[in-house]
């Protein structure tokens, strides 16, 4: 890994995405090395045009206070990076962070792979209005070694999501993104226990440099899904996804759970493609 420390104005950026008035990224890049990620066009906007994404990460400093948000406001944390990725351990961006948004009013979101975040617990509990999202589209932890080969494994996860349950800290499961075909959504939430208090579900967007990457992975590893990922990315068929839809909303409303879908992502608002600022924002899709 390439890791450069660099200085930055202010670690809050407004956003232009549906769900978050500001983002949050204390890193650019991100060491997970999860196969679909779509945020390498970050290296669009800081100079890592050489650099293989997941090989590099910028760990960025800055002495300006947080600035004040109005109380109806979001703050999304790791939009395009994972806050609490493996670096946070020796860099501990995140606890003058946490310290600074004690006294905020606004709503404070905080989306990440790693049971790191159980280490911020006591600063977590500080805050006014705080909740914790756990990434996991599977219960199969060599699914996951194949796809985010260095993010912390599903028994971890599902951990940190029951550690902070009992915290009594409100907690999301953000199940992304639902590989067609693989991915067992009923499976997910029932291995929950009831720890997430909503739950948002994310389809596999593919575009860009990733698509054909993912498509190899799927033809090499899983080939009885590749004529169904050929419908859906190459023939642009969204049955797939509709029928999906059905049946998540079938359940959560069967069950009693709260949910949220993400499955259209044409129709979320994306941000200037021409502004560095967008550089720590999501550009059309949700996160990690």
């Amino acid at each position: 890994m390439k890791v450069n420390e660099t200085q930055t104005n202010n670690y809050m950026t407004k956003s232009n995405l549906p769900d978050a008035d500001f983002v949050i990224n204390p890193y650019t890049g991100c060491p997970h090395k999860c196969i679909y990620c779509y945020a390498e066009f970050m290296k669009r906007f800081t100079g890592h045009g050489g650099d293989e994404w997941g090989e590099f990460i910028d760990v960025k400093r800055s002495e300006k206070p947080l600035k004040a948000t109005s109380p109806d406001s979001t703050i999304l944390i790791g939009s395009v990076t994972d806050a609490y990725n493996p670096y946070e351990k020796k860099y501990e961006l995140m606890r003058p962070i946490l310290k600074g948004l004690i006294n905020s009013d606004s709503q404070i979101e905080i989306l990440t792979k790693s049971d790191l975040v159980l280490r911020d617990i006591d600063l977590l509990s500080q805050l006014k209005n705080v909740k914790v999202g756990i990434s996991l589209n599977t219960l199969d932890d060599d699914f996951r070694k194949q796809t985010e080969p260095r993010a912390s494994s599903v028994d971890r996860r599902l951990g940190a999501l029951e550690e902070l349950k009992k915290a009594d800290i409100s907690t999301y499961l953000f199940m992304s993104p639902i590989f067609p075909g693989i991915t067992n959504f009923e499976e997910v939430i029932d291995a929950t226990q009831g720890n997430a208090d909503y739950i948002c579900f994310e389809n596999l967007n593919l575009r860009g440099g990733y698509m054909p990457r993912v498509l190899n992975f799927i033809q090499q590893n899983y080939p009885e899904h590749e004529a169904l990922y050929n419908v859906i990315y190459k023939d642009k068929d969204m049955t797939y996804w509709e029928e999906l839809k059905a049946k998540i909303i079938n359940h959560c409303e069967k069950n009693g759970i709260d949910h949220r879908i993400y499955f259209y992502h044409d129709k979320i608002k994306k941000g200037g493609k021409n502004s560095k600022q967008n550089g720590d924002e999501m550009e059309g899709q949700l996160t990690l």
